[in-house]
């Protein structure tokens, strides 16, 4: 299949390429132009958030504008998804997966910091981050103290810092919970 080249290129010294992406179902090919498929656009995910993924040469325009597209199809929130190291971190999407980060950021917490099982919530939201919502955060720890995990308890934070009171839970009953201590271990 022909397609355009540059200086000394030649079509040829790409077709292996091509065939080896067309046929792990990255690209489709039609009227000599290359589209990414899903799993192609996963795949380009995968290798621009390696840390070991470079690309050693001038880029063109149509280079540049085509990773502007890829960016733009992953959406704002995809890329506001990265962690202090540069890393990508998912989005949590289910109470369980919540509990399971929640409860091991309370352990390394309370670890780290010889809490004495009394750890501000403003800690554990920060954390996690941008993982859930706030309002998610709220719902999904106010589901585990009502199944017995922690059990919120009343204070303010050491300095009652507006921002870590804005960080901490306020129950449906309007009442502010700052510290959480865990229930069973």
């Amino acid at each position: 299949m022909p397609f355009a080249t540059r200086g000394s290129e030649r079509s040829g010294d790409f077709q292996p390429i091509i065939e080896k992406l067309d046929a792990a179902g990255a690209i489709t090919i039609s009227d000599n132009e290359f589209s990414l498929t899903a799993s192609g656009l996963t795949l380009l995910n995968q290798h621009l958030l390696d840390q070991e993924f470079e690309y050693d040469s001038n880029v063109g325009a149509r280079t540049v504008n085509a990773l502007l597209g890829w960016i733009r199809k992953q959406g704002k929130s995809d890329l506001s998804k990265i962690n202090d190291q540069g890393e990508a971190v998912a989005p949590i999407d289910s109470y369980e997966e919540f509990k399971r980060l929640a409860s091991k950021t309370f352990d390394q917490l309370n670890r780290d910091y010889n809490l004495d099982n009394f750890v501000p919530i403003y800690r554990i939201r920060r954390q996690i981050g941008d993982r859930v919502t706030r309002s998610q955060f709220n719902e999904w720890m106010l589901e585990m103290q009502n199944n017995d995990i922690f059990e919120f308890l009343e204070g303010s934070v050491e300095d009652s810092s507006f921002d870590k009171i804005e960080d901490s839970i306020t129950t449906s009953f309007g009442k502010l919970r700052c510290y959480a201590k865990r229930l069973n271990n």
